[in-house]
């Protein structure tokens, strides 16, 4: 029994002697694993030579040679690893295991990088060490093309690019710089960047931003209690009651959005890419349905946001074009009972808006939406309406409003439409602003602000606009809200989980094995 305790302390006294040298490399912060792991290996063989005594030389070296034979196959296979990693980091592969892809881009991202046009160049002026999670990004960025570059400047020594770029004393800026034909550059907040919820998103439109060609103008009608633009007040209600959200997203993506007042104007402009009504409440007169209706006789595009308990008397208007708003609020106590005027649906309809939606098997969510009946007669001729979003089959139109709504017999039941995209061709007609009509029908409003912040909603909306407008390579995915659960790691930290994992686990499972070896040997 002593002699086998022995050759156990002697053999792993050597192996935390050989393992001092890797445990010196992973923790370069202290010096205490190394003493410590010395310490104890020198006591191991120590006690090995004491208990054996110097007649055991001959032994101790065939061991020793065993012992070492162990510990160079074990180093050959680590380094085998080591250039099997090389060799893999090399080539850039990347596996994202997280629950929500935080790691991933989206499919908006990778098909703005996949069809720039001209090499992207980003210049990121930091006066300290370049952050991890905006290099991470911009690695990431790179691995989908070769068209994307970046690197990092002092802006106390790059005085000629801050000045060419504006960027003032201070500022953390990152310049994305599109090398065609004529120079073009757009600045972006460098802590923007670093903000993992966001930083996708915000890169992605600066891109989109270098690519556009032309600004897309999108007049939002006012002066019949449409949602705002702009909070009317810093409160919480007043910005909920808004379009904010809205209105930057849609300046990120390369539109400008604005109001109109359709009386005060006395007309819709010329460069209009689309109208939006959204959420009106006040009737509109004989005048301004006339325009709306001349505008989209000729090609015009009209995004439509039905409000609840209203009726701002453009019911003609829409009936034309094959749809019909109803009264009442859609209620669906079978999917949501705890809160039926809150509808939740999978049913995505095939159209070119939605078919990325459908791909990923999104579900919409409809605050107190209004149900679209679509017509069958006294429309125009060849008319193009599909069913964007529907009910489960156990929605109704509830009519008597009430806290606890409960279907009634003479109630419409069934799946019912809450949004709509219909198309008109504009053949023969003189002037003429686009060869299609295109309108988009929603049933309820709160998919603008309550609502918008679920990412399907907002994707929903946001393509909704771009095929409208026939801006069809923005029908996407978009980055999702970044829901992180992270952990932040000190280099102490980091240090530590190197040497348990890559130098303590391992020397004790050989010393285990070894253990488990020279004891069966000595019996």
């Amino acid at each position: 029994m002593k002699k086998t305790l022995a050759s156990v302390g002697g053999g792993v006294g050597l192996l935390l002697v050989l393992f001092t040298a890797p445990i010196s490399f992973f923790t370069v912060d202290s010096l205490v694993p190394f003493f410590v792991t010395l310490g104890l290996g020198v006591l191991g063989i120590g006690f090995w030579a004491i208990t054996t005594g110097g007649n055991r030389a001959g032994s101790w070296a065939r061991s020793a040679f065993f012992y070492s034979s162990s510990v160079g196959l074990s180093v050959a296979f680590i380094g085998v690893l080591v250039a099997a990693n090389f060799i893999t980091a090399k080539r850039a592969p990347t596996w994202d295991l997280t629950a929500k892809k935080i790691f991933s881009l989206s499919p908006q991202t990778t098909n703005t990088l996949q069809e720039l046009k001209y090499p992207v160049r980003v210049i990121a002026f930091v006066k300290e060490s370049p952050p991890e999670q905006v290099e991470a990004l911009f690695r990431r960025y790179a691995q989908v093309t070769d068209k994307f570059t970046w690197e990092f400047k002092d802006p106390r020594k790059s005085p000629d690019l801050t000045g060419k770029y504006q960027i003032r004393e201070g500022q953390l800026a990152a310049v994305l710089i599109s090398s065609g034909e004529n120079e073009t550059h757009t600045i972006l907040n460098l802590q923007r960047l670093g903000n993992p919820q966001i930083a996708e998103q915000e890169l992605t439109n600066g891109l989109i931003k270098l690519e556009a060609v032309g600004t897309q103008k999108l007049y939002f009608v006012v002066g019949h209690g449409e949602l705002p633009l702009d909070p009317a007040a810093q409160s919480q209600e007043a910005m909920a009651a808004s379009l904010m959200a809205v209105k930057r997203i849609l300046q990120d993506e390369g539109y400008a959005p604005q109001p109109l007042n359709l009386l005060e104007k006395g007309e819709i402009p010329s460069d209009a890419s689309a109208v939006v009504i959204a959420g009106a409440r006040g009737k509109f007169s004989d005048s301004e349905k006339k325009m709306l209706e001349v505008y989209l006789a000729q090609g015009g595009r009209l995004l439509y946001f039905a409000e609840a308990g209203t009726e701002p008397d453009l019911g003609e208007l829409l009936a034309k074009y094959g749809a019909q708003i109803e009264p009442g609020l859609v209620a669906d106590a079978k999917v949501n009972p705890d809160q039926p005027y809150i509808v939740y649906t999978p049913f995505i309809g095939e159209h070119e808006l939605t078919k990325v939606l459908m791909a990923a098997q999104a579900n919409v969510v409809f605050p107190t939406a209004r149900a679209i009946t679509r017509l069958g007669s006294g429309t125009l001729d060849e008319l193009t309406l599909t069913p964007l979003v529907l009910t489960s089959p156990y929605a109704w139109v509830e009519n008597s409003l009430s806290e606890n709504p409960q279907r009634d017999p003479d109630e419409r039941t069934g799946q019912l439409i809450l949004a709509v995209a219909v198309g008109h061709p504009t053949t023969g007609t003189t002037p003429r602003r686009a060869d299609e009509a295109r309108l988009v029908i929603f049933g309820d409003s709160d998919v603008l602000t309550s609502a918008f912040g679920v990412e399907t909603n907002r994707n929903l909306v946001m393509n909704a606009f771009a095929w409208t407008t026939q801006q069809l390579k923005k029908i996407t995915i978009r980055p999702p809200d970044r829901d992180l659960s992270t952990l932040d790691l000190t280099n102490e930290k980091l240090s530590t989980i190197r040497l348990l994992s890559m130098v303590l686990l391992p020397t004790l499972l050989l010393s285990v094995g070894l253990t488990i070896w020279l004891t069966r040997r000595a019996r």
